[in-house]
């Protein structure tokens, strides 16, 4: 019979929180009870932190002996090897902040950290869509873009954490920006980047006199990705369009991915779940004939599995990642 690894997940987010208690069983992982709270100032927000620990394990009798580990989820830049959050813009104020030694110190269990991409690449990789493989890039799909690589069966973080920063990559000399940078992958393949298409096809359509049943020239400012997207499923021209264009250069950003690192599966979360019906096939068609033949071949291109519990499942995967390793992340 398997034994029950009990661990704590904790997701450090922009406006909130998250405090998640779970176990390991063998190959699965189960998520029990959590618990959310707003992110404030940071001396407030660590003290919340802490005290939603000690609450989680007061709940549930955990202690020193039967709680294995602590994960922790959160935007970078930071250092997984110190356990050091290092100011991600949107946290501010989080500048050089030990968070694992303060919850090491304070709990006495052994506590890991990862950025959230990488997080969610451990997640997808041991207990959702790329189970089974030995190369996979966990790809973000969301308000940005990024990417968390999994190379020959370990996490990949690169020199200092900075691996898998997809968005960076310039696949046109003009578009949409994303990253500070025009053209850029995360300009063409983030919801932001979705946006800005959007408002760039809307102001052609009206110069050249035409009407946008769905957009009047004072609203393009509050165009989104998720409005772009309701008006492709009814069919419309336009939005389809926008969600061409974004297609493309998916499968151009990913045909990059596959001839570089050769990966067994790519999985990509966020807007691509909700949208896949609108992007794949012409993301499929673009790596057909960008890609080289063989990495093409042994590539499979798929969606998030664990859905919008990916957060939470996150932070819990790292903290089970401490326990295989034996050590920090």
């Amino acid at each position: 019979m398997e034994t029950k690894d009990y661990l704590l997940g904790i997701d450090i987010g922009g406006t909130k929180c998250a405090v998640n208690y779970g176990y390991r069983e063998g190959e699965q992982l189960f998520l029990l009870d959590k618990e959310r709270f707003p992110t404030t100032t940071v001396a407030e927000t660590i003290d919340a932190i802490q005290q939603s620990v000690e609450d989680m394990m007061q709940k549930h009798a955990l202690t020193k002996k039967n709680l294995r580990a602590i994960g922790i989820s959160c935007g970078g830049p930071l250092d997984s090897k110190k356990g050091v959050v290092m100011s991600p813009p949107n946290l501010p104020g989080w500048d050089h902040i030990p968070i694992v030694q303060l919850l090491e110190e304070r709990f006495g269990i052994n506590a890991g950290l990862q950025n959230d991409a990488n997080a969610c690449a451990l997640a997808e990789w041991r207990y959702g869509a790329g189970r089974g493989t030995q190369n996979m890039v966990f790809m973000t799909f969301g308000t940005g873009l990024g990417a968390g690589l999994i190379l020959n069966g370990e996490l990949f973080t690169g020199a200092n954490d900075n691996a898998g920063e997809l968005g960076h990559i310039r696949l046109s000399e003009h578009g949409p920006v994303g990253y500070g940078k025009a053209g850029s992958f995360e300009g063409f393949c983030s919801g932001g980047g979705i946006a800005q298409i959007a408002r760039s096809l809307l102001l052609e359509r009206w110069q050249m006199g035409e009407t946008v049943t769905w957009c009047k020239p004072e609203e393009m400012e509050q165009v989104t990705a998720q409005r772009v997207a309701e008006e492709a499923n009814n069919g419309d021209e336009l939005a389809l369009e926008i969600f061409d264009i974004s297609a493309k250069a998916l499968g151009k950003g990913l045909s990059i991915v596959i001839d570089f690192l050769n990966p067994e599966a790519i999985v990509i979360g966020g807007i691509y779940t909700r949208c896949e019906t609108l992007m794949r096939d012409r993301m499929l068609k673009i790596i057909g004939k960008e890609a080289l033949p063989n990495s093409r071949k042994v590539c499979k291109v798929m969606i998030a599995e664990l859905g919008e519990q990916i957060g939470d499942y996150a932070a819990l995967s790292v903290a089970s990642s401490l326990l295989d390793k034996g050590s920090s992340c």
